[in-house]
């Protein structure tokens, strides 16, 4: 891979749209290509903000007003991707009256570009999943380390996806949480759950092969876990890795006002995010090569 040169501004973005930024730079005389990647997690099944009431939350947060504000980025900025980091369905009346076809259907009217899986997806059990993004979702959902039997494998899910912008490759993942002790058994029967960081690292090791100059994970695994620093989470991942240069998160529901940046095995940084949960905040990273 040629030298890069990587400028990153990163913000959770809420209705003031307030900006935290931080850079990281290199060689001056290569073209630089302008990269906006917009982010969320955890969105539960929220389509509308909390109540005006709401004792924490009023009139904030839900896809809605998330969709205001990424309009509006995309007016300004060229070169727009926008991910979902798990865990669309279960939260809000819609998934109950409606099983996720509400949440897949407006994300795809949003304009996402791929997400991944969380485990309150498999809240109805795997077979309505596959059933649901099948029919209402118009973007790839990325996982790398959920083996699914080939008679129940779906179409919309795959390993990665390489994006192309005037000719970098933005190479793209993603991984989920151990299913057992969070979802029922029968609701993942057919479904193998390998290690989420051997995983990660193996289709890392592809995408730098498919010589990607820059690759995102999009992760369910958590940020940290105090009680347990060796079970899989983002950190641990990014601790592990040699390829990935950003990891965007979920599961944790964890607030990042600024990205976590942890040293890989090659002692090079990476970039660590999480925006929430419920749409309260959009995560941003601008990224230049």
């Amino acid at each position: 891979m040629n030298n890069r040169r990587i400028f990153l501004k990163q913000s959770l973005i809420l209705a003031g749209g307030v900006f935290f930024n931080i850079t990281k730079l290199s060689a001056a005389h290569i073209k630089k290509t302008k990269i906006t990647i917009l982010h969320t997690n955890d969105i539960h099944s929220h389509i509308d903000s909390f109540d005006e009431n709401d004792a924490n939350y009023p009139n904030q947060g839900g896809l809605l007003n998330l969709q205001t504000k990424i309009k509006e980025i995309r007016s300004k900025e060229s070169h727009v991707l926008l991910f979902d980091c798990g865990d669309v369905f279960q939260g809000t009346p819609y998934f109950n009256l409606f099983g996720g076809i509400v949440e897949f259907s407006t994300m795809s009217k949003m304009g996402y570009n791929a997400g991944t899986i969380g485990n309150h997806d498999f809240d109805n059990g795997y077979p309505h999943y596959k059933n649901i993004i099948e029919k209402h979702c118009d973007f790839p959902i990325l996982n790398t380390n959920y083996l699914i039997i080939k008679d129940n494998q779906s179409s919309k899910i795959l390993p990665y996806k390489i994006f192309e912008i005037e000719n970098k490759k933005i190479g793209v993942f993603g991984i989920g949480i151990e299913l057992n002790g969070l979802v029922a058994a029968e609701n993942f029967k057919n479904i193998t759950i390998s290690n989420p960081i051997e995983c990660a690292n193996k289709t890392a090791k592809i995408l730098k092969k498919e010589n990607c100059d820059f690759i995102i994970c999009l992760s369910h695994l958590g940020f940290q876990y105090n009680d347990n620093e060796t079970k899989p989470s983002d950190k641990q991942l990014a601790k592990n890795s040699k390829h990935i240069d950003m990891i965007l998160g979920g599961h944790t529901h964890t607030f990042l006002n600024e990205p976590i940046v942890v040293k890989n095995l090659k002692n090079k940084d990476v970039f660590i995010n999480q925006a929430g949960w419920a749409g309260l905040k959009l995560g941003r990273i601008d990224i230049e090569i």
